[in-house]
């Protein structure tokens, strides 16, 4: 009888001693995650990388002295269901902040956003050059996807590249996001705004990527809004004829490492993007246009103009014939200055 009471015993203390070390356990874990790394601690700002996982974001959490134990954080996570939902960005936390509340932050979402306002014309490469510029990673980063087949065709571009699909506009962006979300943001907006013309686009006859590539062309022409309908009717007219764009933009697309001296050599070196050489449009677009230039060439004016020559001041003298478009070159150009225009 005294062996088996001394057993029962046993069990009875090693279960007392079981649960009170789950006691302490639960009390510890509790305490761990309801309790600030340092009640006196600052708001710094944080970064979760793109791609990151919960123990990516747990270890460094950790290190930076936000939270005391990282293996209680994941723990919490994993009890809460969020060990896949955290997301990237940039985030104001202190140490004064208990992991519960850190934790809730990161799968809401409640990122720092910054502004960032692509202007209307720009190339891609100038696009992943502000980028990393204002710390959204590298432009070798952007541009891997520029020519992307797959990623073009999961976005339902026509192609051959990103070009003329990144939408100009001001955007708000979180620190740490990938240069993949980044650019699908940018196309996402494209869509918004050509959605309201695809009727129209039909209507014309033209295809996505003639509109988009035509309004590049225009976008980069002029940067007046009221020559934008103009300058389409010029180009729009030209390809009615059969006659050659010659439009000193894409030239200088077409050349790789332009350094800002357009010269005759260039203008004779044929190119894909050399109009002065090539019949009709180029193979895609050569800087991303805004709405005005899209709808400009949707929507152009009713002119029989065929050549356009700089002013020097920002504006366009405008020919029906090249009698005219001669007297213009001659009028604005007496220095031997080469404007942006028609001039054969």
């Amino acid at each position: 009888m005294k062996p088996s009471f001394s057993l029962k015993k046993g069990l009875l203390t090693a279960l007392g001693i079981g649960f009170l070390l789950a006691v302490l356990l639960a009390l510890g874990f509790a305490y761990h995650v309801a309790s600030p790394a340092d009640g006196n601690g600052k708001v710094r700002l944080f970064v979760v990388q793109d791609g990151w996982t919960l123990k990516d974001a747990a270890a460094e959490l950790e290190r930076q002295q936000l939270i005391r134990n990282r293996s209680f954080f994941r723990l919490w996570a994993r009890i809460q269901g969020a060990g896949r939902s955290i997301r990237a960005g940039e985030y104001r936390i202190g140490p004064h902040m208990t992991p519960v509340q850190i934790l809730d932050m990161l799968t809401k979402g409640v990122v720092v956003t910054h502004g960032l306002t692509i202007p209307e014309g720009y190339t891609a490469k100038q696009i992943g050059d502000l980028l990393e510029q204002r710390g959204w990673g590298t432009r070798n980063d952007f541009m891997a996807l520029f020519s992307d087949r797959a990623f073009l065709e999961a976005q339902g571009l026509p192609g051959p590249t990103l070009e003329g699909y990144l939408y100009p506009d001001t955007y708000q962006f979180a620190r740490g996001i990938s240069a993949r979300r980044i650019a699908k943001t940018m196309i996402k907006r494209f869509w918004q705004v050509f959605e309201p013309l695809r009727a129209r686009t039909a209507q014309k006859g033209l295809s996505l990527r003639q509109v988009v590539t035509l309004a590049s062309i225009v976008e980069k022409e002029t940067g007046r809004a009221d020559e934008r309908p103009l300058i389409a009717s010029v180009f729009l007219n030209r390809l009615e004829r059969g006659m050659r764009l010659e439009s000193d933009p894409t030239v200088i697309y077409g050349i790789e490492a332009f350094n800002g001296n357009l010269t005759r050599k260039d203008l004779r070196t044929h190119t894909p993007y050399n109009t002065y050489r090539i019949q009709g449009l180029p193979p895609g677009p050569i800087a991303n246009p805004g709405e005005a230039a899209l709808r400009s060439v949707l929507y152009p004016a009713d002119t029989e103009y065929l050549f356009f020559v700089s002013r020097n001041d920002g504006s366009h003298q405008f020919s029906k014939t090249l009698a005219e478009h001669n007297r213009a070159v001659h009028q604005f150009q007496k220095r031997g200055v080469r404007g942006r225009g028609k001039t054969s």
